[in-house]
């Protein structure tokens, strides 16, 4: 099973923001993502962290993942396929959209000291914002 790491930041709320994807395919061979994701707030760079790690299962044929992110929020609207918020319906259903393309799919909140590789990702995402020719 594939294991997937997400974290959305933002420097300020609203405020740059960077999206970071850690994944474990499970032969030992890890990948790490950094998406600058402009200017927004940090519960819509997590919703974005989590888009961007299900187009990265779905191009690259992963089919069984489990994700793991440190927003309850997220976690508790995929697993529950309904945002409370109007703001995130629009990415709940684009996130859902990938999520329902796979075999199987997991999320599940983690404490934040176990979510440090995509939570660091996600800071330097934060960096690459108006810069050319990012990851």
């Amino acid at each position: 099973m594939i294991e997937v790491y997400i974290d959305g930041a933002s420097a300020g709320d609203p405020g740059k923001s960077g999206a970071g994807i850690y994944v474990k395919t499970g032969d030992g061979q890890t990948h790490s993502y950094r998406f600058p994701l402009g200017s927004m707030s940090n519960h819509e760079a997590e919703y974005h962290a989590l888009i961007h790690g299900l187009k990265i299962c779905v191009e690259n044929n992963w089919k069984i993942v489990s994700f793991r992110t440190d927003s309850q929020a997220v976690e508790k609207a995929v697993d529950k396929r309904f945002a409370k918020d109007k703001r995130y319906v629009q990415l709940l259903e684009q996130a859902l959209s990938y999520a329902d393309q796979l075999e199987l799919f997991f999320i599940k909140w983690i404490p934040s000291k176990q979510n440090k590789m995509a939570d660091e990702l996600a800071r330097q995402a934060i960096q690459l914002n108006g810069r050319p020719n990012h990851d």
